[in-house]
């Protein structure tokens, strides 16, 4: 039996996922599978190689346009969500604001991309 993950599930096989949510769903299940020592700038390199295998698989599944990449619509929120915009991208951001507040950066991300999500299900309805 797998074990199970901090909200109580198993986690899913790759081949389970349909879409970059999922992926992300699993990467908040697992952090330390997914993301080298909770680094953002990790975080974005998979998904970008994410958007990439899509692209050059041609796979009908959904990619990451309603995810954080860049350029994207995530992005293009989040700068306006946090009032700026920066060079460094939305990882490096993200990042800095959580070392000054002393916690993880995918703490605030993960935040943040409910937020997003919540948000675009409410616009679609």
């Amino acid at each position: 039996m797998p074990a199970l993950g901090a909200s109580g599930r198993a986690p899913k096989h790759a081949s389970e996922l349909h879409d970059v949510h999922e992926l992300l769903d699993e990467m908040r299940l697992r952090p330390g599978t997914w993301v080298r020592g909770g680094s953002l700038p990790h975080l974005e390199s998979v998904l970008m190689g994410y958007r990439i295998a899509l692209t050059r698989t041609g796979s009908t599944k959904t990619g990451p346009s309603g995810a954080p990449g860049n350029p994207g619509p995530f992005t293009d929120w989040l700068w306006e969500r946090l009032g700026q915009h920066s060079s460094l991208g939305w990882a490096a951001e993200i990042e800095r604001a959580a070392e000054a507040a002393d916690q993880s950066a995918l703490e605030p991300f993960f935040s943040l991309f409910d937020e997003y999500r919540a948000e675009q299900s409410r616009t679609a309805r």
